[in-house]
């Protein structure tokens, strides 16, 4: 993660370091948010949704709601991603009929 990045993220509000002159010292509680950031990003969630699952944990039920959103969200995004899966392997199984087809019509050109 680069140093914009982190500047960007406390810029949107995600992180908010605690500032000791010029220096910001990054407490527990910034450490687990930018490691939820990063685990959104990387399951493909945009930011906005990543904030919305961060601001649920400050929530007063805590966790509980955090995690009934969470599980729903993974729910929509698992689904997503099966559905990407599916077409992009029968994009593969095209693309093989197609590949075949062209070597056929070349070796019979020969």
């Amino acid at each position: 993660m680069t140093h914009r990045t982190v500047r960007h993220y406390e810029e949107l509000g995600l992180i908010s370091p605690e500032r000791v002159g010029t220096k910001r010292v990054y407490r527990r509680r910034d450490r687990t948010r930018l490691n939820l950031i990063l685990r959104g990003r990387r399951l493909g969630f945009p930011l906005e949704e990543i904030r919305t699952i961060i601001d649920l944990y400050d929530a007063p039920r805590g966790k509980r709601s955090q995690l009934e959103y969470v599980l729903g969200q993974i729910e929509a995004r698992r689904a997503d991603l099966e559905q990407r899966r599916a077409d992009i392997l029968a994009a593969i199984d095209e693309l093989e009929a197609w590949e075949a087809s062209c070597q056929a019509d070349l070796d019979a050109l020969d």
